[in-house]
């Protein structure tokens, strides 16, 4: 009898969490946070231009995203097979990163492997990791998903240990630390794949995350949901889509170019900090973003929690302007651009749950990462253009417009559905069962 009590009140969701901590500590890792540090030893090794190599990102990240509707129709068909799903990803991601070490000077081969690499990881984390808590979860999302995308930032602060290591290794070098990286991730991703992630198989495992007295109480369940087709007649959706083209313009600005701007400051005798110091404490609040941003949600709700960002983001902006003449703004800028991440990171996912339900969570939120990435994959281009033209000072500034336009959409749409679904009550309505 005792036995039988103590498993039911386990919830495997929990373990859910740990799983997804994992593959988003080291595959996910490798695809977002690693590859960039190969930059310069592979266009010094094998003669490419900076440029050239660096379209590796940009044209991994569009057909990943191009491919993330499809990905979200796959997990939101009712017998997706998350194990087999995960496993692609997976192999996608280790194979395609380990090939990498057999491109050589072939350049096309590098930007063919790392559309591997970004479909693997939109499988297995932009679009595996929400679907899962989604399915997992009716209460505690937002910390479930706050710990889930925390495992970024974990396994990125480790992984770069070992890229510094085995890329200043001569008998290693970038072709051995492609190869070794890429095994890694097949290694340790692979086993969480096959015995760990799945989907829920009764509602009786869902009744164990939550509360007693939801459990009484509670007529309003995660089990609802629009089709893609319903959702894509709302206008207030498509404003809330765009919106994050805007985020992503902002993002791709602020976060992929505030090292390089710092380093310049820092030649230049203006900045003391140190980039690096300011990076690495940026990386540290980055975790704790995630983790309070998952809070959050699900304490304070979507409009406080987008307010809170949106502030967040101009007083980065702001410290960047004015970083040169008060240099401790540099703490203030990665103290605040950590917290912030929960707004893209977390946010999307989280707010296209709240928002449109569970029928066809995936492909919805496959649309919207493509309108993210439209933005994110332009942003850096856009922000250097207005550089060379007019200095950063208006490039900083035009951050903080996007971000303006950015959370204005979204505060606008996301509390014109809450109303919407309110006034037709639609939870009800739109149950899946």
């Amino acid at each position: 009898m005792e036995q039988t009590k103590q498993k039911s009140t386990f919830f495997y969701g929990w373990l859910i969490v740990v799983g997804c901590m994992l593959i988003q500590a080291v595959p996910y890792s490798l695809a977002a946070n690693i590859q960039p540090a190969f930059t310069s030893y592979v266009t010094s090794g094998e003669g490419f231009t900076y440029t050239q190599f660096s379209l590796i990102f940009t044209i991994g990240t569009i057909v990943s995203a191009l491919c993330s509707p499809f990905i979200g129709k796959l997990y939101s068909t009712p017998k997706a097979n998350i194990k087999l799903l995960y496993v692609i990803g997976i192999i996608l991601v280790g194979v395609g990163f380990a090939s990498m070490s057999l491109a050589k000077g072939n350049i096309f081969a590098y930007y063919a492997l790392s559309i591997l690499v970004q479909i693997g990881s939109a499988i297995i984390s932009a679009i595996g990791v929400p679907t899962l808590i989604n399915s997992w979860f009716t209460e505690n999302k937002g910390i479930a998903m706050g710990l889930a995308f925390s495992g970024g930032g974990l396994g990125n602060m480790i992984l770069q240990q070992f890229a510094g290591k085995w890329l200043s290794n001569p008998s290693i070098g970038y072709k051995g630390a492609y190869l070794r990286f890429g095994l890694l991730a097949i290694i340790v991703a692979l086993p969480i794949a096959l015995f760990v992630m799945r989907l829920p198989k009764s509602k009786s495992e869902l009744e164990m995350n939550k509360s007693k007295k939801s459990k009484k109480t509670s007529s309003q369940s995660s089990n609802w949901g629009y089709t893609f087709a319903e959702v894509s007649k709302i206008k207030y959706f498509w404003i809330f889509a765009i919106s994050f083209v805007f985020v992503g313009l902002y993002v791709g600005g602020m976060a992929l170019q505030f090292i390089p701007y710092l380093q310049i400051l820092e030649q230049a005798k203006v900045l003391t900090l140190g980039s690096a110091l300011v990076a690495s404490l940026f990386g540290l609040f980055s975790i704790f973003g995630n983790l309070c941003g998952g809070v959050l949600f699900d304490k304070f709700g979507i409009t406080k929690s987008l307010i809170l960002a949106e502030l967040l983001v101009i007083i980065c902006g702001l410290s960047l302007i004015f970083i040169g003449k008060i240099n401790a703004l540099g703490f203030v800028f990665a103290v605040c651009l950590g917290i912030s991440m929960f707004s893209y990171i977390i946010g999307p996912s989280y707010m296209t749950s709240a928002l449109f339900g569970n029928k066809e969570f995936g492909t919805i939120l496959g649309i919207v990462q493509i309108f993210f990435a439209v933005g994110f994959g332009s942003g850096s281009t856009v922000f250097g253009f207005i550089v060379d033209k007019s200095g950063f000072t208006n490039a900083w500034i035009s951050t903080i417009i996007y971000a303006v336009i950015a959370y204005a959409g979204l505060l606008y749409s996301t509390s014109s559905i809450v109303k919407m679904n309110k006034d037709n009550n639609v939870i009800e309505t739109k149950r899946i069962s």
